[in-house]
């Protein structure tokens, strides 16, 4: 049975704004972070390759929202899922936790690209192999 990955990360004093608050932006970054931790768990990275060359996941959307403040020191649970799965995209929720109470939750959508001589990323199926180890974490 597909289940979310589970983080943690502690707020580091240089994410916080001059109210002593996790500015905004930072959760987009803690976001991709928890995005890595899982890609590993799963035996993955955000930098693949087969017998035809690199592959990786450029994002295409991202969303955050906030439901109350995080500060400098809080430990905050980061619950990472996939919650689609599609024929060339990923998409990946990340819920934010402190002491039980939520913090943000957010989104990130990903495309799967071959990457050309040229360096420039073309969209591709997902490859089996990769799909199968997602589909581990996936919860749709």
């Amino acid at each position: 049975m597909p289940q979310s990955f589970k983080t943690t990360r502690r707020v580091e004093f240089r994410d916080t704004d001059a109210a002593g608050i996790v500015h905004f932006s930072v959760f987009f970054t803690y976001m991709e972070q928890a995005e890595h931790d899982l890609l590993r768990h799963l035996g993955l990275s955000v930098v693949l390759a087969d017998e035809q060359g690199p592959i990786s996941f450029p994002r295409v959307a991202t969303r955050c929202d906030y439901q109350r403040a995080a500060k400098f020191e809080d430990l905050l649970d980061v619950e990472t899922a996939i919650v689609r799965l599609g024929k060339k995209s990923v998409t990946f929720e990340f819920n934010f936790a402190h002491e039980g109470r939520p913090v943000a939750s957010g989104q990130i959508t990903t495309v799967c690209c071959r990457f050309q001589q040229d360096g420039s990323p073309k969209s591709i199926d997902i490859p089996t192999w990769i799909a199968e180890k997602f589909a581990v974490a996936c919860v749709e």
